[in-house]
Order: C-alpha cells, then sequence, then structure tokens
C-alpha cells in the first residue's frame, strides 16, 4: 500500500542548554543547596538533539543539528529544517522548556521562526497535530502531576537517565566532553520516540501489532548507528516490545 504523502513526519525534539552567563548571575546559594536554575530566556542551547520519524513510524535519520554553528547557525540551522519539511514536532515537556527556550533565543539573536507563527497547531495545547508534548498530554494539560522522563522511560522497559541527568550538563559542557553530551542527548531523544510510539497505542492510533512493529524497527536503527550502544543494552526488550 503506498504512503500517504499528506501524512505528516515526526521530529522527536531536545535540548541540552547551560546558563548564559552574560544575562544571569545566580544568586548565592545557601549552605549545602544547589545553584538554581536560570530562567528561560538564560538557557543557552548548547546541545540540539532529533530524532525523524517518516510517515510510516520509521527511523530516518536520529542526531544532532548546529554542531559546527555558533548559538545564532544552530537556530538558524533548525528553522532552515522547519521550513523545508514541517514535520510535527514530539518532545518531553518541550512546551514549557525546549520551544520556548528556541523562541526566546532566536529573538535574541535575530533569528526568523517564522514555522511557529503561522501554523497554530504549534502553539495550540491541546492538539496533537504540530507539537505533542507528551510530558503535557499523559498529565491531562495540567491535571495531573508531570511524569519526568526517566519514571515514564523505565515504566516501559527503558532505561531512563541510568546515572547522567541534566543537573551534570554544564559540568560536561565546561570540561569538553561535547561527545558524551550529544549522545546523552540522543539517549533522552531516543526514549521519547519510544514513549510516543507507546503513547499512539495508546489513543488507539496504533494496535498493539503496529506498535510493536515500529519499535522493533526503531531499536534496530538505534542498534545500528552505534552511538547508543549503552542505552541499547539496558533495554528491557520484553517490556519494550510488548512480548
Amino acid at each position: 500500500m503506498p504512503l500517504d504523502m499528506s501524512a505528516p513526519t515526526y521530529l522527536v525534539l531536545d535540548l541540552e542548554t547551560v546558563p548564559d552567563e552574560a544575562l544571569w548571575t545566580p544568586p548565592e546559594p545557601a549552605p549545602g543547596v544547589d545553584r538554581g536554575f536560570p530562567p528561560l530566556y538564560a538557557c543557552r542551547p548548547v546541545v540540539l538533539g532529533v530524532l525523524w520519524l517518516d510517515e510510516s513510524l520509521a527511523c530516518k535519520r536520529m542526531g544532532t543539528i548546529g554542531d559546527d554553528r555558533d548559538e545564532a547557525g544552530m537556530l538558524a540551522d533548525f528553522t532552515e529544517f522547519m521550513e523545508r519539511f514541517k514535520p510535527d514536532i514530539v518532545t518531553w515537556n518541550g512546551r514549557g522548556f525546549d520551544l520556548p527556550i528556541l523562541m526566546l533565543r532566536s529573538l535574541r539573536h535575530g533569528v526568523q521562526m517564522p514555522w511557529y507563527f503561522e501554523n497554530p497547531d504549534y502553539r495550540e495545547r491541546r492538539t496533537e497535530r504540530g507539537h505533542l508534548d507528551l510530558a503535557d498530554f499523559l498529565a491531562g494539560h495540567g491535571a495531573s502531576r508531570m511524569t519526568g522522563l526517566d519514571g515514564a522511560a523505565r515504566l516501559c522497559g527503558l532505561p531512563g537517565k541510568a546515572g547522567l541527568d541534566g543537573s551534570q550538563v554544564e559540568g560536561l559542557y565546561r570540561s569538553g566532553q561535547m561527545d558524551v553530551l550529544r549522545r546523552y542527548c540522543l539517549s533522552d531523544v531516543a526514549q521519547t520516540a519510544f514513549l510516543f510510539l507507546r503513547a499512539r497505542l495508546l489513543m488507539g492510533q496504533l494496535d498493539r501489532a503496529a506498535c510493536t512493529q515500529a519499535a522493533t524497527a526503531l531499536l534496530l536503527a538505534i542498534e545500528n548507528d552505534g552511538r547508543l550502544a549503552s542505552l541499547v543494552g539496558a533495554v528491557d526488550r520484553e517490556r519494550l516490545l510488548l512480548a
């Protein structure tokens, strides 16, 4: 059966950020208290990880955008991609974090984001088209507390954060461990993609067999990519693939 070319593709997205010290100086924390998280406008993106699913939910590409560019160049590359392909976006808490940061930092650098403003589905909270924030969706758009990506991932047989979390991002960046940081970001992206497939099963948009087939193909694509060997090795395959 030919694919419906009018059907959307899906771009699973995640950002890693560090404080913009030119805009924000953290208050001195009390003894034994961690330094506060910066406001969104002062969160500077340093890694923009994506996993692109085609109309049949097969993995087209996984990687990071703008690695060899400064921040403005990274934002411009992302806008160019969105303008050209217009995928639906899938995130975990992207409505409260990733998308506002992309918008505010584009405002800082004078980078256009027409794709975001021309299509209201990217900004409308209660629609699955344009932007599906899985954390917000599964929390009933504020009806219950949001579940973290770590917990939701482990619920479905994925390893979750597995010893590395967002509190360590700045340290990795300052010490120049960008490959580690990119793999961490892509691990979150990949796990969000698996949760997207499971959410489509939950919503009745996939049956159990189709969900298992799509998740099996995605796991194989990630395994063949080679960058996320630790993620692949830690997966509970029976639970993830609904064996």
